[in-house]
């Protein structure tokens, strides 16, 4: 027994280490630095929610900006039912989802070109995505500009103000969160 005390002591100080010091450490320290992003990035306008940086949401009326599509379960950008539609490239289904979403995008976007970017018909693995690519907002303008009344320019320089780049340019890409560029369109008085 006096052979074994010595490893047991020392899995119960580990375990008390890993599984209790460094998470509760590491957890108190991310909350400090990062209180925004710990408490869900969650996005507040006139005291009331209005949704998260970080999950998309369903936008489907003219005036507005549209993310990629979701495959969550019942209900679009359902955070609780996060995943992909598991369609294989090769599977005939995928093919069909894509072709109809491609048509509904240019029949409620005349003035735009033919040529649909490929993140407004594929769902992400998440179904949750929150922005699309600069060229998916831009290919939009000209629906969101006509049922606004405005001007495309004026959308346009929105959607470049609300482009964020990746700090190092080969770690990532250009994208455009779609509830923040929504948002703003709201406050727009041009």
């Amino acid at each position: 027994m006096s052979m074994l005390r010595p490893g047991i002591v020392l899995l119960l100080l580990l375990t008390l280490l890993t599984g209790g010091v460094y998470p509760l450490v590491t957890t108190l320290l991310g909350q400090w630095w990062f209180a925004d992003k710990t408490a869900g990035s969650l996005i507040y306008q006139h005291d009331a929610l209005r949704g998260s940086r970080l999950i998309g949401q369903d936008f489907t009326r003219p005036g507005y900006f549209q993310g990629r599509p979701s495959a969550s379960a019942e209900t679009p950008y359902n955070p609780e039912a996060s995943g992909g539609s598991n369609l294989a490239a090769s599977n005939p289904e995928l093919d069909k989802r894509v072709a109809a979403r491609v048509a509904a995008l240019r029949a409620a976007n005349p003035n735009a070109s033919p040529a649909v970017p490929v993140d407004l018909v594929t769902a992400s693995a998440s179904s949750l995505d929150y922005g699309i690519s600069p060229e998916a907002a831009n290919w939009q303008i000209p629906r969101v500009a006509a049922a606004r009344n405005l001007s495309a320019e004026s959308i346009a320089r929105l959607v470049e103000a609300h482009t964020t780049t990746p700090l190092v340019g080969f770690i990532g890409k250009p994208v455009v969160n779609v509830l923040e560029l929504n948002l703003a369109l709201d406050a727009n008085k041009d």
